[in-house]
């Protein structure tokens, strides 16, 4: 067994197992009373968890935000279209695609979250033009099972579950047909689905709810719930959570997460896979992540640190934000990926006539 940077590449089965190699292989633990604090629940008090709800999963204008000068600052990835162009050319574009309110529309069900087949071949295309990896909080079985693409990289669990392509590409192939595989978490599984249990059993009582076991994170889906429970839906995803300190919980778009605690995210996930690739130290890569959840936030400042790429905020509200750029729906995902290859494709042709 040979060793490379992060990963150990095993000489008898055809797979990468990558290793955890944060502080040293150990785990970052955080104490219940700070995770109640940030929670701002401790001792009951949920109305500060209520607001920050109702801020992750805005259904109307932010009426402390001015939507024009807001999209001064972010403006439309499409308006800016040649401006990203410009900036990326001689460089190498990886991009980064977050699934729900990004790639497919979000839907009551979450289960029922397809992707329309125009967009599946517009990935497809974008696959073969760049590296491409889908980066979501869903288990990324299921995410997989949505798209069934196998020539891209899949980070479930908001990164804790990473598998590269299955299907040979020329991003891949010096891989030798072995397959990336990522699992910082691994000991959480058990905790994971301890917690699922309490959690579908103390949520019954609550019309609408919905857990989600996403094999490292457990979402409770609260869009089909009035806005009256979500009170009581707080206490109750509470009070199992105190139970399970190296356990926190974070917010998304009508949903709630629980998570290990340990020092990983989207963007962790990003430069993971920016390493893995082999582009994590080039000064030539141009990292381009899409997404529309808080917990994309994470990759968003991580492009910032880096100073390449950008991010792009998937919103039809005001929200703030670390992306540079907006779009508002899945629709304009789907147009600005297109462009890409588009413009991907006439380089390339330009370059074969020379």
């Amino acid at each position: 067994m040979t060793q490379k940077q992060n990963v150990i590449v095993s000489e008898t089965k055809s797979e990468v197992i990558a290793q955890n190699k944060l502080l040293g292989g150990g785990y970052i633990s955080i104490s219940r009373k700070n995770i109640l604090k940030n929670l701002e629940i401790n001792g009951g008090r949920v109305n500060g968890w209520i607001e920050n709800m109702k801020a992750s999963s805005p259904t109307h204008p932010s009426l402390s935000q001015d939507q024009t000068s807001w999209i001064v600052q972010h403006p439309s990835a499409l308006d800016m279209f040649d401006q990203i162009m410009e900036s990326s050319k001689g460089k190498q574009i990886v991009m980064f695609l977050d699934y729900d309110g990004t790639l497919s529309p979000i839907v009551e069900d979450p289960d029922r979250a397809f992707m329309s087949n125009s967009m599946r071949k517009t990935v497809r295309k974008l696959a073969r033009c760049f590296p491409t990896a889908i980066v979501t909080g869903r288990c990324k079985d299921k995410v997989y099972n949505f798209v069934r693409l196998a020539e891209l990289y899949y980070a479930g669990s908001h990164g804790l579950d990473i598998k590269g392509p299955t299907r040979s590409s020329k991003y891949n192939k010096d891989r030798k047909g072995e397959t990336l595989h990522f699992q910082p978490a691994s000991q959480f599984l058990p905790m994971i689905d301890e917690v699922y249990q309490r959690l579908v059993d103390k949520t019954k009582s609550v019309p609408g709810a919905m857990v989600e076991n996403n094999k490292f994170c457990v979402s409770v889906h609260f869009r089909c719930v009035d806005e009256k429970k979500w009170s009581e839906l707080a206490h109750q995803v509470k009070s199992v959570l105190k139970d399970y300190p190296k356990l926190r919980l974070t917010q998304g778009r009508k949903v709630l997460e629980i998570r290990p605690t340990i020092k990983w995210d989207k963007g962790k996930a990003l430069e993971f896979l920016l390493e893995s690739l082999g582009l994590a130290h080039c000064s030539d890569v141009f990292p381009v992540y899409i997404g529309d959840d808080r917990s994309d936030e994470d990759a968003f400042k991580k492009l910032r640190d880096r100073g390449q790429g950008f991010g792009i905020l998937v919103s039809k509200f005001p929200k703030e934000t670390s992306a540079y750029y907006s779009l508002q729906e899945p629709k304009e995902v789907m147009d600005f990926l297109q462009r890409l290859v588009e413009c991907k494709e006439l380089s390339l042709r330009a370059h074969s006539r020379v």
